[in-house]
């Protein structure tokens, strides 16, 4: 599949998005290794830190269906410029896709920005950190 194929899979995903609040819709299409595509829209809340990002439904569709490996993952939103992820999410990104695998940021106006996880998330806190041991 190629980068506008995907960026299309995820204005679809745009147009289920949960926004009445904020009226912000994101939507994001996830590309399995099998080429499979999980689809994800944020879900807003009036509990609003309770809000689901659209980067975060998609991953975690995926690894609910027991699919964990990715090959990229595009993302937009009705922005001057392409949509970033939230911190939130890049720390997620960050947890379960491979560091170089391709992240599509876009806009409606079919702008992009790309990047790879681990340029999206330098310096991550990840399992490593929670496996290494310090002397004090």
């Amino acid at each position: 599949m190629d980068i506008n194929q995907l960026i299309q899979e995820a204005e679809r995903a745009k147009k289920k998005a949960y926004a009445p609040y904020s009226k912000f819709t994101v939507g994001a299409a996830l590309l399995t290794k099998d080429g499979t595509v999980y689809h994800g829209c944020n879900i807003e809340n009036a509990a609003y830190s309770v809000t689901v990002c659209a980067e975060r439904v998609a991953i975690f569709k995926a690894l609910s269906e027991g699919v964990n490996e990715f090959s990229a993952l595009a993302v937009t939103a009705n922005t001057d410029r392409p949509i970033a992820p939230c911190g939130a999410c890049r720390q997620v990104i960050t947890e379960h896709c491979h560091k170089g695998m391709k992240v599509i940021m876009a806009n409606s106006k079919r702008e992009t920005h790309e990047c790879t996880v681990g340029q999206l998330l330098p310096f991550a806190f990840s399992r490593e950190d929670l496996n290494e041991q310090h002397d004090e």
